[in-house]
């Protein structure tokens, strides 16, 4: 074996191992078995963080920079579901901030993004919707899951989303962002409850000439969304 594992962390041909540890042997480049993964993410997270993760379906409106990165971030985790939602493809401006590659361009964002999250995880099930989200949509697409994600553009596109969601399912939270864009601090950007909603972002830098969407800044409001997702699921399960 290549990597030894003992209880989720690695360890060397040395380490003593007491009765009631779990040893996983791999090899380089071997991908572990289904089971074996799945041990092997719950040690790291301890088993009730890790079967509470695994129970919840998120989906996320929009695959650009906010959203393809939340994916992500949510299927290291272990997340048990995401629907996703986007009527894009991968274009080349995407790549200073969206989680796609070179040989993506010109994909569904659905498609690619499957792909990529597949690679991951594959343990994550993957529900893909590739289509202009709507009012008359909205509801269908995302009636089964417990959090939505805001992850669109557009001021436009955020308040119909955001209307339509608290409207239809008012008990379900929405992580929504704003305030990203340009390299000012990243501090800045946080996290704010406002009724049923959390807002993640400084609140005022908007894309603009010269004042562009890039990629540390995306980041970091993504996985500030990310981060209030699981904080929900944790909360809502205790």
């Amino acid at each position: 074996a290549d990597l030894i594992i003992v209880d989720g962390f690695p360890a060397n041909p040395e380490t003593p191992v007491r009765d009631g540890q779990s040893v996983c042997l791999i090899r380089r480049g071997e991908i572990p078995p289904p089971e074996e993964l799945e041990y092997l993410m719950m040690a790291r997270h301890t088993p009730g963080v890790h079967e509470k993760v695994r129970r919840a379906t998120v989906g996320i409106a929009g695959l650009g920079g906010l959203g393809s990165s939340v994916a992500v971030a949510l299927a290291r985790i272990g997340i048990g579901a995401l629907i996703l939602a986007d009527f894009d493809v991968v274009e080349p401006s995407n790549l200073n901030r969206q989680q796609y590659f070179l040989d993506q361009i010109g994909l569904p964002k659905t498609k690619a993004l499957s792909e990529t999250l597949a690679r991951i995880n594959p343990r994550v099930t993957l529900h893909t919707h590739q289509a202009l989200l709507t009012p008359g949509n909205i509801p269908e697409i995302f009636a089964d899951a417990d959090i939505l994600v805001e992850a669109f553009d557009r001021p436009d596109q955020k308040a119909m989303l955001a209307d339509t969601w608290l409207s239809r399912f008012p008990g379900r939270p929405l992580v929504c962002a704003s305030g990203l864009a340009g390299f000012d601090d990243a501090n800045l950007i946080q996290s704010r409850p406002f009724g049923p909603m959390i807002i993640v972002g400084d609140g005022t830098a908007e894309a603009r000439q010269g004042v562009g969407l890039m990629a540390p800044r995306v980041g970091v409001a993504a996985h500030h969304q990310a981060n209030a997702v699981l904080q929900l699921i944790l909360r809502r399960q205790e």
